[in-house]
């Protein structure tokens, strides 16, 4: 079977994205060999909320990439990834983005689990409020001193740094998803950060078909669970795909 027959066989499924569907978006990855950790040294989370320097550097690092965040848009697989929910055949969306591009394409809150979090938002890490970032980030910019909550509590960008716990509700939404799926597709994702690429595998095991679409290796590509592997740009071969599935 071909992806395409693959596509339109299925009535409920899971589509796990990672940072190789937005690079043509204009967003940086982290983990290539151009990417965003071969220039910084990423902040752990126990460090941001115990110094002022580490908050300091972790802001820093999140405005020089908040350009490209906020000017990015979706491209053509975030588009027919809407196209298949609009369908009727889309389960869920679990993405290890952070760069929002699936929720402004259009997936619906319902089918969206952002496992790392989201660079729209801003969080405040006492009482968990949250809002838009762009008055922080400038108040960062021209005072050069880390936002906190009205509160008093410090904010953050509502990603999950390192050594932060992942929310347990979009653990769980995912889980679902993984079950209840009758086809999973993961797209541009080395599948190489756990939790996240468990869900892939656990939607396998529980006897969907795996697909991975990638350019380059990943850490599932000798999973015996793997039913077809296209090696190449997710943008070159997902977005044909769809169309063809839904005409």
């Amino acid at each position: 079977m071909t992806l395409t027959d693959y596509l339109r066989a299925s009535k409920e499924m899971l589509i796990f994205t990672g940072a190789g569907i937005s690079t043509v978006s204009g967003i940086p990855d982290f983990r290539g060999p151009q990417g965003v950790w071969t220039r910084r040294q990423p902040v752990y989370f126990q460090d941001f909320m115990s110094s002022h320097g580490a908050r300091m550097e972790h802001w820093d690092y999140k405005l020089e990439g908040r350009d490209a965040f906020r000017d990015a848009r979706p491209n053509a697989v975030h588009r027919a990834i809407v196209g298949l929910e609009q369908a009727g055949k889309l389960c869920a969306v679990v993405t290890q983005n952070i760069d929002g591009l699936h929720s402004l394409a259009g997936t619906t809150p319902e089918r969206l689990v952002e496992l790392h979090g989201t660079n729209a938002l801003v969080e405040c890490q006492s009482c968990h409020w949250r809002g838009d970032p762009e008055p922080h980030f400038e108040y960062f910019r021209v005072n050069r001193r880390p936002p906190v909550c009205q509160c008093g509590g410090f904010l953050k960008p509502a990603t999950i740094s390192f050594g932060q716990n992942l929310d347990s509700k979009e653990l769980e939404r995912a889980a679902q998803a993984a079950t209840e799926s009758d086809l999973v597709v993961a797209l541009g994702s080395t599948l190489s950060v756990y939790p996240a690429a468990s869900f892939p595998l656990m939607a396998a095991q529980s006897g969907a078909p795996y697909i991975i679409i990638n350019r380059g290796a990943t850490d599932h590509d000798h999973e015996e669970d793997v039913t077809l592997r296209l090696d190449g740009e997710v943008n070159d071969i997902f977005p044909a795909a769809v169309d063809s599935t839904l005409t």
